[in-house]
């Protein structure tokens, strides 16, 4: 049968298959998919944003697989089972399609809304059969066969909602191919807003466009200035790019210049804007400021004008002075209230993308802010971005210092000799006597050099008290309320103490599972407080096999290496999973870089 032929093609693509790059995040997802089509299960339904990975999720998945696979197309719409032209006969009913596709075991059908209609309505009567497990793939926005559409409305199959990728898992994944500075990282996020094949065209045109940089005094590159208008960007920012208009085009233009101070609604054409805001390309705020949806096509519409219109409509950074100031006040306040939980501040990116100079005095705060949030290499590249400018600011200087302390990066130093302020003058500017620098002798294991020292009843002055009883569940009562504030550095460490206050073991192994957890969002995380975290609860062979598949190696190569059977390995790394609170391999790189600490 046809059909069957198909199924080992299948299977040996997907385990040779080329992709741009590692498979990255989405472990959730990934075993949701696989326990979809276990024994008494009839399949699933992704969807998701266009570029967000869901075809390679699913590749992933089924990796290995025996499986047929078929495509919609938008050119073969009108064609009656044109996506199973290649397993099926000329001019066959769908009552015999459906008898022809009973055996297949497993029906991939991706881009299931380009399926025309018979393809469609042949989709759905394999479902209510059952005797296929159905992998079903389709995009958001775009219409979707009625036919299709019912699989998961009529509960025939669960649905996988699928979320663009997240900005930490974006950052691994960009990782990969080169070294790039945080705020680069974070602008790649922004823009492509999880559509990785805009992500991955995007990061390959900034390369041949010479628009990488080197930080200095790193191994990491940065992106500033405009955007390269690809053909894929065009493509994305047609609805745009493409409006005829004129007063539609000026509007979407102003918009775009004007960034993150938007002009007045009185200043602009409120036609135009209302036929922007109808057709989705702007929105307009509680405040009544207009915005483009969209954060691709800023950038888009800026780098696609001519030069003397650029010159027009940009904003100096002479303008941006005043929502700048605002924008560093309400930074410093959050700080001051003890509560980080994430202040908009939209300007000070603005500047930093387009290569604007960035107020040293606005990139210590912004540095400062996000290393109490835990964003440590974030922190380290607004101080640098502060330093491209007045190269010696004594305040962004100290907060590069603390940043590269707490990530492990100061050679000769740790985090406790930077806080004694024992680094340079910088670093003892930047730790000066505030409720924060106090608050180190707590994060640091030494509360009773903050007695009385710290505001009272305050989360920092429960912790130190908590840390100094010794009393494991109080520090994880502080760690939740500073998880909550937005410490989430903070956090994590209480948690890790935790765990060596716990006299409970499984008490101890929930802590451990909260840091670890806390810690991996804190980009690379390496204080004194998390120093005990891993590996003591090991025994040294499971060290050893941890260590090795944190290298990277699989299961039958530490077999080798050990000469030992795969199944005693896969034991081994069970039971250290479970003592380390890690869900698979996924967390041990960050477990293993740190140092190791023996139990009683």
């Amino acid at each position: 049968m046809r059909a069957l032929d198909v199924v080992t093609t299948y299977a040996q693509d997907a385990k040779t298959l080329e992709l741009p790059w590692p498979f990255t995040g989405r472990e959730d997802e990934l075993e949701l998919i696989r326990r979809s089509l276990t024994a008494g299960r009839h399949g699933i339904v992704v969807t998701g944003p266009a570029g967000c990975g869901k075809t390679r999720l699913v590749t992933e998945a089924l990796r290995g697989t025996d499986g047929a696979r078929v495509t919609g197309t938008p050119e073969s719409h009108g064609l009656s089972f044109a996506a199973f032209a290649h397993l099926l006969p000329e001019s066959v009913s769908l009552h015999r399609a459906v008898h022809i596709l009973s055996g297949v075991r497993l029906l991939v059908v991706d881009d299931a809304h380009l399926l025309d209609e018979a393809s469609a309505a042949l989709v759905h009567q394999l479902a209510v059969h059952g005797r296929t497990r159905l992998v079903v793939v389709a995009a958001d926005g775009a219409p979707v066969p009625g036919a299709v559409s019912r699989l998961w409305r009529g509960e025939l199959l669960p649905r996988l909602a699928l979320e663009p990728l997240p900005r930490e898992d974006t950052a691994r994944l960009l990782a990969l191919g080169c070294a790039l500075e945080r705020l680069t990282v974070n602008r790649l996020h922004r823009v492509c807003l999880g559509d990785l094949r805009l992500l991955r065209d995007l990061l390959g045109a900034v390369r041949e466009s010479g628009l990488l940089t080197r930080v200095p005094d790193t191994d990491e590159w940065a992106w500033r200035g405009p955007l390269p208008v690809t053909p894929t960007v065009r493509e994305r920012t047609a609805p745009v790019l493409d409006r005829r208009g004129p007063e539609e085009r000026e509007t979407l233009e102003r918009l775009a210049f004007a960034g993150p101070v938007p002009p007045r609604l009185d200043d602009l054409d409120l036609a135009a804007l209302e036929r922007l805001e109808a057709d989705g390309l702007i929105r307009v705020n509680d405040r009544g400021a207009a915005h483009l949806t969209h954060p691709l096509h800023g950038p888009a519409l800026r780098a696609a004008a001519g030069r003397l219109r650029a010159r027009r409509l940009a904003r100096t950074p002479q303008q941006c002075r005043a929502a700048l100031e605002a924008e560093r006040d309400a930074l410093a306040r959050g700080m001051e209230d003890m509560d980080v939980r994430g202040t908009p501040a939209p300007v000070g990116e603005w500047l930093a993308e387009e290569g604007a100079p960035v107020p040293a005095g606005y990139a210590a705060v912004r540095a400062r802010y996000t290393r109490l949030r835990g964003e440590l290499r974030e922190a380290a590249a607004w101080a640098r971005e502060g330093l491209r400018w007045v190269p010696d600011d004594v305040s962004c200087r100290g907060e590069l210092a603390r940043a590269s302390a707490q990530l492990g990066e100061v050679t000769g130093a740790d985090e406790a000799t930077v806080a004694r302020g024992d680094v340079d003058d910088a670093a003892r500017a930047a730790a000066g006597d505030d409720v924060y620098a106090r608050y180190d002798a707590v994060r640091l294991g030494t509360p009773e050099r903050a007695a009385g020292r710290l505001p009272a009843g305050g989360v920092f002055a429960r912790h130190a008290d908590a840390l100094a009883r010794g009393d494991g569940a109080a520090l994880d009562r502080a760690a939740e309320v500073l998880e909550e504030r937005g410490f989430l550095l903070f956090a994590a460490e209480a948690h890790a103490q935790a765990v060596r206050a716990h006299r409970d073991p499984r008490a101890a192994r929930t802590s451990r599972t909260r840091a670890v957890a806390l810690a991996r969002r804190c980009q690379g995380a390496r204080t004194p407080a998390l120093a005990g975290l891993v590996l003591g609860e090991l025994t040294a062979r499971q060290r050893q096999i941890v260590t090795l598949a944190a290298a990277g190696l699989s299961n039958r190569q530490i077999a080798e290496q050990l000469t030992l059977s795969i199944r005693t390995v896969g034991n081994h790394l069970y039971g250290a999973y479970a003592r380390l609170g890690a869900a698979d391999r996924g967390a041990l790189p960050w477990l293993v870089d740190l140092p190791a600490t023996e139990s009683a």
